[in-house]
């Protein structure tokens, strides 16, 4: 049987414009990591890269530290040009890209500017989050108008990790996409539950990424938390996760995913390659690990997390 291409939503871009601002305001090393890592993307090796590794389509997206570095003005103006960028590059290879818009968040008018252009004029497939907002997460109540309309829009809503406050005590020296990445990814989604905020917006399909993390190992302790504060309203904390959608970027291992799957089902699982952070040769080796995974009910990966991706982002056969 031919396998499908797969289609990946977790796969980010950079401009020049981008990373000389995101320097000039304080991420000369992005999250920790040496200055050099920062990708120089171009869209020749991307689809390259895809090409070798089988994948159709690639879901573009800006990757941490977003687009907000400070002034409100300024994290507008540079949003609106990182999504214009994506949707110049969608257009102009049709088919083997998409987009998630970036919002100026936590700058809520900005946000809530954006969204109308990202989708009724830029045709965005759907808008990435950061797991925090100058340290405002999911559950906070400022940033309920911005969901409230991407619940309205039924909105795909990608998720991808950054810097939390006092990282520089929590990370004990390391790259903060080492470990810190993956807590800040389980604070959000702790805090999108635990607050009733995913039940208060069912609309948006929330994508968590790389394999969901901790996620699977706080599910029971999480469930055990909120029976002893007799919060026992509205469905379980295994519940809720099962609602949310994960990609398979990173480090998609037997162990890692066995883990994913003891809170998510397999309709809601996705490919994601995490290039251009993650290296050209890092990104094969990765997808090839996910080949070598078995797959529940003797379907392929390649298969079933492409025909969820078509699903989830309304595609064409």
């Amino acid at each position: 049987m031919n396998e499908p291409g797969l289609i990946d939503v977790h796969a980010h871009f950079t401009t020049e414009d981008y990373i000389s601002i995101a320097k000039e305001n304080g991420s000369r090393e992005p999250d920790g990591m040496p200055e050099a890592y920062w990708p120089r993307w171009d869209v020749r090796t991307h689809l390259k890269l895809m090409d070798e590794a089988g994948i159709a389509m690639s879901v573009l997206s800006i990757s941490s530290p977003g687009a907000h570095f400070g002034d409100d003005a300024a994290a507008r103006a540079l949003a609106r040009e990182v999504n214009e960028v994506g949707a110049r590059i969608k257009r102009e290879h049709p088919g083997r890209f998409g987009q998630f818009a970036s919002l100026p968040l936590p700058d809520i008018d900005g946000a809530l500017a954006e969204i109308p252009h990202a989708f009724d004029e830029l045709h965005a497939d759907g808008v990435v989050l950061m797991t925090n907002s100058a340290g405002r997460y999911l559950g906070d109540e400022r940033l309920r108008p911005v969901l409230a309309e991407l619940d309205r829009r039924g909105a795909v809503a990608f998720l991808h990790p950054t810097s939390c406050a006092g990282h520089e005590s929590l990370a004990l020296g390391y790259p903060r996409p080492m470990i810190e990445f993956l807590f800040d990814t389980a604070r959000t989604v702790v805090d999108l539950i635990l607050t009733g905020t995913a039940q208060r917006y069912p609309g948006i399909r929330f994508i968590v990424p790389h394999a969901g993390g901790v996620l699977p190992l706080l599910a029971d302790r999480l469930e055990l938390f909120r029976s002893i504060s007799g919060d026992t309203d509205g469905p379980t904390v295994g519940e809720a996760l099962a609602g949310l959608y994960y990609d398979l970027a990173g480090t998609p291992t037997d162990r890692q995913m066995k883990a994913l799957t003891s809170i998510a089902t397999p309709d809601h699982l996705l490919y994601g390659s995490d290039y251009a952070w993650t290296r050209y040769d890092q990104a094969l080796r990765a997808t090839a690990a996910l080949d070598g995974v078995q797959a529940p009910a003797g379907q392929s990966w390649r298969h079933l997390t492409t025909q969820n991706a078509r699903s989830l982002l309304g595609l064409r056969e």
